[in-house]
Parts: C-alpha cells; sequence; structure tokens
C-alpha cells in the first residue's frame, strides 16, 4: 500500500479502458469512485470492481460510491430510492421515531448489502448539512433537517449502521454547505456567518462523528477566510482538527468542481497545502486525471494508519 499516491480518481466508463488501467498501475491512486456512468448492472458492475481490486492485489483495496438515496442515486440503472431522501427519513426520526428506527436501518442495511455485492467499500454518506430556508436547492432534501441535533443523532446512527454492515461512512461537507446559496459545482458560494455563529449551528453536526472519513465543502466562510474554499484554507482546516475535532483521514470535494478557480495542477497542490489528505477527482478526464496523480504525494504514514484502521471494519 506505501505506493500509493494520495488521490482518488473516477473513470470514465462501465469498463476500463487500456489507457485507464496504465494510469492505475502508473499512478497507483489510493482509491476509485463510481458513478452512474459506471454503472449498468449488478454482473457488470462486480467485473468492473474486480478489474480494479485485480490491479492493486488488495482485496479491501477503497471503491467509493455517492449513494445517498433520492436524486443523489448512482444505482438507478439497477434500483430506485427516489423517495427515500434524507428530509423524508429526518422527517419520520422527528414523527414516530420507532417507525424510523426501523426503516432506517433497514434502508442502510439493504443499501450496504447492495455495495458489498457490487464490490463497493466507502458510501459517502450522511450529509451533515443543515437545512436553511432560501439557500441554494443543491443540499435541499439532501439535509435531514434544519435542527443540528437532529442531523447529529441521524448521522450517528447512519455511521454505526455502514460500520457494522463493512461499507466505510464520509461525513460530508465538513464544516457545513447549508447556508450556501449557489450551487458550488457551477460557482463559489460565500458564507457571511461569523464563527461564533457556525460553531453553534452549521459546525456542530459534524462533531464526534467516528467515520473515518471527512469531504470538504467547496464554499468560503468569509469571516474567517475570504480568500479560499474551506478545501484550499489552512486557517479552515486547522478549525476542523482544533475546534470540531475531526482527526480521521479528509478528503478534499471533487476537485473538477467550478467553485474551485485555478488550473487542476493550482487546485491539487493547494489541496494538499491547506492540509487536506487526499485529492477527490471525479469525471474521468484521464487528461486532467493524470495532472492529479502527479501533484498527489505518495501517502504518508498517517493515511497508512488511519486505512489500516478502516480495513479492519471490512468483512
Amino acid at each position: 500500500m506505501n505506493n500509493r499516491r494520495s488521490f482518488i480518481t473516477g473513470i470514465k466508463s462501465t469498463k476500463l479502458s487500456v489507457k485507464e488501467k496504465f494510469f492505475l498501475k502508473k499512478y497507483k491512486p489510493w482509491g476509485v469512485i463510481l458513478f452512474t456512468r459506471n454503472i449498468k448492472n449488478i454482473q457488470q458492475t462486480v467485473k468492473l470492481t474486480s478489474s480494479i481490486r485485480k490491479i492493486f492485489k488488495d482485496k479491501h483495496y477503497p471503491i467509493l460510491i455517492d449513494q445517498e438515496g433520492g436524486r443523489i442515486n448512482r444505482l438507478k440503472n439497477i434500483i430506485s430510492f427516489d423517495n427515500l431522501t434524507s428530509e423524508f427519513f429526518g422527517e419520520k426520526f422527528i414523527n414516530n421515531n420507532k417507525e424510523f428506527n426501523f426503516f432506517y436501518k433497514l434502508f442502510i442495511d439493504k443499501t450496504s448489502y447492495l455495495l458489498k455485492l457490487l464490490g463497493v467499500n466507502i458510501n459517502t454518506i450522511p450529509v451533515l448539512d443543515l437545512r436553511v430556508k432560501g439557500a441554494s436547492k443543491i443540499i435541499g432534501d439532501r439535509s435531514f433537517s434544519k435542527d443540528p441535533k437532529i442531523i447529529s443523532k441521524i448521522g450517528d446512527y447512519c455511521i454505526q449502521y455502514l460500520h457494522e454492515n463493512g461499507i466505510g461512512s464520509i461525513i460530508k461537507h465538513i464544516p457545513g454547505h447549508g447556508l450556501a446559496k449557489v450551487d458550488s459545482h457551477y460557482f463559489t458560494p460565500i458564507i457571511e456567518k461569523n464563527e461564533k455563529y457556525l460553531s453553534k449551528h452549521d459546525f456542530t453536526t459534524f462533531k464526534n462523528k467516528k467515520a473515518f472519513f471527512a469531504m470538504t465543502a467547496h464554499v468560503i466562510f468569509n469571516k474567517i477566510d475570504k480568500n479560499n474554499t474551506v478545501t484550499h484554507s489552512k486557517k479552515i482546516i486547522k478549525l476542523i482538527r482544533n475546534k470540531i475535532r475531526f482527526k480521521n483521514i479528509l478528503i478534499s470535494d471533487d476537485l473538477s468542481m467550478k467553485s474551485l478557480k485555478g488550473t487542476i495542477k493550482e487546485n491539487t497542490i493547494k489541496t494538499f497545502n491547506a492540509g487536506c489528505n487526499i485529492a477527490l477527482h471525479c469525471n474521468g478526464n484521464l487528461r486532467e486525471m493524470e495532472i492529479v496523480g502527479k501533484n498527489s504525494p505518495l501517502i504518508n504514514r498517517f493515511i497508512l494508519k488511519k486505512t489500516s484502521q478502516f480495513y479492519k471494519i471490512l468483512s
């Protein structure tokens, strides 16, 4: 594992191309992330994940998916999760706690079963962002609630159930994306609230979480660091480490999103300089992937140690 590099890459299609195989062997990313474009059916996906693991000769090699349920459903070619939004579970939590406990565990258990069947061992959930009135719809029903305590509680269940099922969990978007008024896939959200307010609201949902991984928000908190998104902010990553006290692996959100203004090379270098452990690049563009690969350092002892801890939950 020592010779892997500190980045996660996407791939283009439903099977590895000759160039992608060469790329994976040459740059040895820490993990690979799958999207709808990579998943046609169960049989094909198993073939794909097996071919990735064969390259690394590691049965636990990290293969991720962004499978939230609701409108973020990368398994839509296999199964529909349209109505099972985080908002649905958040309302269930308030209105009928007994039903919530039954349905939510069932939802996570069945999602985990399907992911393991496909050869995926990390899911980028739970979304711990607040539901904020008047904010961009990019979070919307992907949030459990407008109440930080409810989000935090359901987040704990989510992480626990995933771990019990041998699936790693990535909390996102640390330290909070809920107040964003624009979609960070296309624009840079700028949040004006001060640190005191944020510490009492948005940031609290991320505290004391047992997830092995967290994903940064591509948002600017103007009163803390007016020049950099969280992903590129030494100041805010220090805050994530010291005040929110997240001590495990910190992964950037997708470096090909338009919220980041530099070139792919600049964005990759800034991600590591700010203190992220792993850079995430999703779009499967080979030219960009090579730039990220070249500018990602070899994994260090910290990542090695935390990855080994994660491997222990995989059955």
